[in-house]
C-alpha cells in the first residue's frame, strides 16, 4: 500500500514538474498577446507588437501581401527589425517606454505581481513534496498540495487579468491596434494552470487517511487490549 502512495506521488509530481515548466516559460517570455494595427496599404512597413509580463516588443513588417489569418499587420513570424524595451514601470530612464492606455500599468503589475506569488508558491511547494519523499515525512504532502493549488489559482487570475489588459487596450481609442491573438507564452500559462490545480488536488486527495472498506477492516486492525 505504501509503495503504490509513493508510486502515485511520483507521478502527480512529474506532471507538476511539466507545470512548473510552463510557468516559466509563460514568466520570462514576451510572447503572451500579439497586437495588430490597420494596414491601409502593401508594399509598405507596418509595426506589429508582442509582449508579456515586463517588456513590450516592437516589431517592423513589410507587407507584401495581406496576412491570410487575417490579423492585420504581420504575421510576426515574419522577418523585420525588432525593438524591445522593459515597462517604464519596471525600469528606470528615459528609452523605457509605457503603453498607450493608462491603466495598462495597473495591469501589468498586478498581472506580474501575482505570478511571483505563484511561483513562490510552487517553490514552497517542491520543497514540500521533496521532503515528504523522506521516510515518515508524508504529512508533507497536504501542505504541497495546497501550495500547487494556490499556484495554480493564482496563474489563472494572472492569466484573466493579462486578457481583460488586452481587451482593454484593443477597446481604447489612444491606441493603434485593432486586431490581437494569444500566442505561446500565454497557452504555457494556461497549461500551467491545469497540470499545477489538478496536481495539488490529486496530491490532497492522496494525503488523505485511506477509509476502511468496511467496518470489520477497522475491528480487524485493532490491537486487542492487554488482559490483566
Amino acid at each position: 500500500m505504501l509503495e503504490d502512495k509513493t508510486t502515485k506521488v511520483r507521478i502527480a509530481f512529474f506532471v507538476i514538474l511539466v507545470g512548473i515548466s510552463a510557468m516559466f516559460a509563460a514568466v520570462t517570455t514576451d510572447h503572451w498577446a500579439v497586437l495588430s494595427p490597420r494596414v491601409e496599404r502593401l508594399n509598405t512597413t507596418c509595426e506589429a507588437a508582442h509582449f508579456g509580463l515586463w517588456r513590450l516588443c516592437k516589431k517592423t513588417i513589410y507587407m507584401e501581401e495581406p496576412d491570410p489569418r487575417g490579423k492585420g499587420c504581420g504575421p510576426i513570424s515574419l522577418p523585420g527589425a525588432q525593438n524591445c524595451s522593459y515597462f517604464k514601470h519596471f525600469t528606470s530612464g528615459e528609452e523605457a517606454e509605457l503603453f498607450e492606455v493608462k491603466t495598462q500599468k495597473e495591469y501589468s503589475i498586478s498581472a506580474a505581481a501575482i505570478s511571483i506569488i505563484s511561483v513562490g508558491f510552487m517553490i514552497l511547494g517542491t520543497i514540500c513534496i521533496l521532503i515528504s519523499f523522506k521516510k515518515g515525512m508524508d504529512y508533507l504532502l497536504k501542505p504541497a498540495g495546497m501550495f500547487f493549488t494556490f499556484a495554480g489559482l493564482c496563474t489563472i487570475i494572472s492569466v484573466e487579468v493579462m486578457r481583460q489588459s488586452v481587451k482593454r487596450m484593443i477597446a481604447s481609442d489612444e491606441t493603434i491596434w485593432i486586431d490581437y491573438y494569444y500566442s505561446w507564452s500565454f497557452a504555457c500559462a494556461c497549461a500551467a494552470f491545469v497540470l499545477l490545480f489538478l496536481s495539488g488536488i490529486a496530491l490532497l486527495l492522496i494525503s488523505m487517511p485511506q477509509m476502511p472498506r468496511n467496518p470489520w477492516e477497522t475491528c480487524m486492525d485493532a490491537e486487542p487490549e492487554p488482559i490483566e
